[in-house]
């Protein structure tokens, strides 16, 4: 059974998005468990990285649609969210916060499932390859496959993002034993790196994305044979 999220403050259009969640489930014999929140406010206070879809409208009294996925994104990188907006002219905006689609009111049941669909094959093709990552101000959760690098700098983590740096304080050892199973690899005491996002090697340099790390004289062996069987396919890939 997968988590859907309906944040709407109007309760008509909530009950009209419920009863296509309910239709969609009769036609195609998924189950879902469905909550709805009447404000930014609350669905954020009440968040848990638990959701597959979440539906959001954007013009809400006190804090808006853009501006909520604007702060949940810094709580879950992953989770597919849709807009709900009587204006398409906030479609542009809505990819700086990573949405997958959006939906214009008065929402039809064709276009909503379409877009449905989209959004929970989305998140189906990420499930498993989630990590949880904890600080502070509380927890964060991220694809491995949107994550480049980790480096440690005096005791603190950096999770180098497609999109983002998430600083957190730990110990890359105990990062390794997690990301070592999505196939991510040390090239020296300060980086693990996704080989997905490996460009090149050239002497003792690796290029991961539009980054240059070093790759260490005692790791070098190692590191190149395990590359080389990533790219193989020998490789955990998960």
């Amino acid at each position: 059974m997968k988590n859907i999220a309906v944040v709407e403050d109007e309760n008509s259009a909530a009950e009209l998005l419920i009863s296509y969640i309910t239709k969609y489930s009769k036609a195609t014999g998924q189950e879902f468990n469905v909550e709805r929140f009447k404000s930014g406010t609350e669905f954020l206070a009440a968040y848990k990285s638990v959701y597959a879809v979440v539906f959001m409208d954007i013009q809400m009294p006190g804090l808006n649609g853009m501006d909520t996925a604007t702060e949940l994104r810094k709580l879950d990188k992953t989770v597919s969210l849709i807009f709900i907006t009587n204006l398409i002219q906030f479609a542009q905006k809505g990819y700086e916060v990573d949405a997958v689609s959006f939906l214009v009111k008065p929402v039809s049941y064709y276009d909503f499932s379409l877009k449905f669909e989209k959004a929970l094959s989305i998140y189906v093709m990420n499930e498993g390859r989630d990590i949880a990552v904890k600080y502070q101000a509380g927890m964060c959760r991220i694809s491995t496959d949107k994550l480049m690098y980790v480096e440690i700098i005096n005791h603190r983590l950096y999770y180098h993002l497609v999109d983002d740096v998430i600083e957190v304080t730990g110990v890359l050892s105990q990062v390794e034993k997690e990301l070592g199973a999505y196939g991510f690899l040390r090239c020296n005491k300060c980086f693990l790196v996704n080989p997905k996002f490996v460009v090149g090697v050239n002497g003792s340099d690796v290029t991961v994305g539009n980054s240059v790390l070093q790759i260490s004289r005692p790791r070098r062996a190692s590191f190149m044979t395990e590359l080389a069987n990533w790219y193989a396919g020998t490789g955990d890939k998960r």
